[in-house]
C-alpha cells in the first residue's frame, strides 16, 4: 500500500480534487440555471482547488522525470560537466521550493495569527494555503527522490 501511495499519490489526490471542481462547477451551473441564483463559494473552492493541483502536477512532474528543462546546453555536453550540470539544476530547484515551503509557512502563520477568514465560506483562509508549504515539501522529496535514482543508475 505504501508503494502505492507513493507512485500514485499525486494523481489520486489530483483526481479527486478535479472531481470536486468539476461537482462543484456543475451544481453551480445547474443552480444558475434553474434559479438565476449562484453559490459564491464554488470560485473559492474551484481556484484554490487548482492551485493545489498545480502543486501536485509539479511534483508528479519531478518524480517522472518530466518536468520542463531548458536542456540546449546539457545536452550539448558530456561527462563530468554535464553532471555538474545536473547537481547545479537540483541545488536551483531545492533552493526555489525550501524558499517556497519557508514562506508558505511564513503566509499560513500570519493567516492563522490574523484570523483570516474566506469571504464566502467564512473558513479560516490557512486551510488553503497550508498546501502550499505541505506539497512544496512534497516536491522536494520527489526531487530528492529522482535525483537518487539518477544518481543510481548513472543516467547523464
Amino acid at each position: 500500500m505504501l508503494h502505492f501511495l507513493n507512485t500514485r499519490f499525486e494523481e489520486l489526490l489530483g483526481a479527486f480534487l478535479l472531481a470536486v471542481m468539476a461537482c462543484i462547477a456543475f451544481i453551480n451551473i445547474i443552480v444558475r440555471y434553474c434559479t438565476n441564483l449562484s453559490f459564491s463559494a464554488s470560485e473559492e473552492l474551484t481556484v484554490n482547488f487548482f492551485v493545489w493541483i498545480v502543486l501536485l502536477g509539479t511534483s508528479l512532474a519531478f518524480r517522472e522525470s518530466s518536468n520542463f528543462t531548458m536542456g540546449v546546453v546539457y545536452s550539448c555536453t558530456k561527462g563530468w560537466l554535464r553532471k555538474a550540470l545536473y547537481i547545479f539544476s537540483v541545488i536551483c530547484c531545492l533552493a526555489f521550493f525550501v524558499w517556497l515551503v519557508y514562506l508558505g509557512a511564513i503566509e499560513v502563520i500570519d493567516e492563522m495569527d490574523l484570523n483570516v477568514s474566506s469571504e464566502s465560506l467564512d473558513i479560516p483562509v490557512w486551510l488553503y494555503t497550508m498546501a502550499t508549504p505541505l506539497f512544496s515539501l512534497l516536491i522536494i522529496v520527489r526531487i530528492l527522490q529522482r535525483t537518487v535514482e539518477d544518481f543510481r543508475l548513472n543516467r547523464f
